[in-house]
């Protein structure tokens, strides 16, 4: 079996206007991301995402290149099967060969950013191909299931303090969600109208659900332990990207600061930088996205130093359907892992993107069953949404 063709397009789904929603990344109006199709010789097509800018729309033009013309042509003729060999090569580049005698990483000097959004487009789409070519689903490959359905955090919350609360119930009715994830920071625009609007949402849900913040890296240090001080008494069970992902001593100082767990990891590339959050003491929870982070291989070492460390892993899963997917079987089969993000915010790259139903009950996600990653694209609506360059 050998890579045959590999295709990526930058798919833009719009979002009619009722359903749009507004924070710190403005008027969300389309659902953006990189889909990428690889075929092998034998007629099997594993399918993956690539992400390069977070709040679900941003410009794709340079990645799908990427994989287009520098990526891609490196794979023909490959073996999908030696899907970590492949993940070395594309990250160390033309020193792949002396990297792989020495046993050490000597990564190209790009390594990092879209570079590895490409490879974790690639990485998914191996995965998926390994998995249909043995008739198992992909957490089957990855060591097994630890669970065949997880529990899952409905994420969206971007209202006023007078209809947080309202809103946040919302999904409980929508999917029995037992934890509830909204939007606090720049959006809000001070840390006393985030944490109003963070009390307002404790109020309306009661002691008995989970309720979780996210500011999206867009506060100061100061700010962040400002929100902390303000907002101490919730029991938030944590607080997402306190500050930007490059100022990881600041991620250390925000969770000394206080007793509210710091999730982070969403804006972080590969094993490495999550070594550095956890031997700093930055995060309690770690959230590496599949589509950004380096696939499924990265994203189950990441897991894995999470679970060395004693840490939790809840990976970012705001994503089109292959990414989501990926998510999934990576949480069956991670030690450390404990809950699956599910947007409700209009996504129909997850929804539209496939022809199975995505939905949760009870509050609870079902593993994927079928082999591969579980679903089917839907090639009319890919057609129907993919950007000609």
């Amino acid at each position: 079996m050998r890579v045959k063709t590999v295709q990526a397009w930058w798919v833009r789904v719009p979002i009619e206007a009722a359903k749009q929603h507004r924070s710190d990344f403005g008027q969300v109006t389309t659902f953006d991301a990189a889909i990428l199709r690889i075929e092998t010789d034998d007629g099997l097509v594993g399918w993956g995402e690539g992400k390069n800018a977070a709040g679900s729309a941003g410009s794709y033009g340079a990645l799908v290149h990427m994989l287009n013309h520098e990526i891609g042509p490196q794979l023909i003729g490959s073996d999908p099967a030696d899907i970590g060999v492949i993940w070395e090569r594309l990250y160390n580049g033309v020193r792949h060969d002396t990297a792989a005698c020495a046993g050490h990483a000597m990564p190209q000097l790009a390594r990092r950013g879209v570079s590895v959004a490409a490879i974790s487009a690639v990485d998914i789409a191996l995965w998926d191909i390994l998995g249909k070519s043995l008739g198992v689903p992909v957490w089957r490959l990855l060591g097994g299931r630890k669970l065949d359905r997880m529990p899952a955090y409905a994420s969206g919350g971007w209202a006023s303090s007078e209809a947080i609360g309202d809103q946040l119930k919302s999904y409980i009715a929508k999917g029995g969600f037992k934890a509830l994830k909204m939007r606090v920071g720049a959006m809000d625009g001070a840390p006393h109208i985030s944490a109003a609007r963070a009390r307002a949402a404790r109020q309306t849900l009661g002691p008995a659900v989970d309720l979780m913040v996210d500011a999206h890296g867009t506060y100061t240090v100061a700010e962040a332990k400002r929100f902390i001080h303000l907002a101490g008494d919730l029991d938030l069970a944590w607080f997402e990207e306190p500050v930007i992902a490059d100022d990881k001593p600041g991620m250390a100082e925000v969770r000394a600061s206080g007793s509210i767990p710091i999730a982070t990891g969403e804006s972080e590339a590969t094993r490495y930088a999550f070594r550095d959050l956890a031997t700093l003491k930055a995060a309690d929870i770690f959230q590496p996205d599949p589509a950004f982070c380096g696939g499924i291989s990265e994203a189950m070492k990441i897991g894995t130093i999470a679970s060395a460390f004693n840490l939790r892993f809840a990976p970012h899963l705001w994503a089109g359907a292959p990414c989501f997917f990926a998510g999934l079987h990576v949480c069956a089969a991670s030690p450390a892992s404990f809950t699956v993000e599910y947007s409700l915010g209009a996504n129909p790259m997850i929804h539209d993107l496939v022809e199975e139903t995505v939905e949760a009950k009870d509050g609870m996600i079902a593993i994927p069953e079928k082999p591969g990653l579980g679903f089917t694209i839907s090639e009319r609506f890919l057609e129907a949404h993919a950007q000609r360059s």
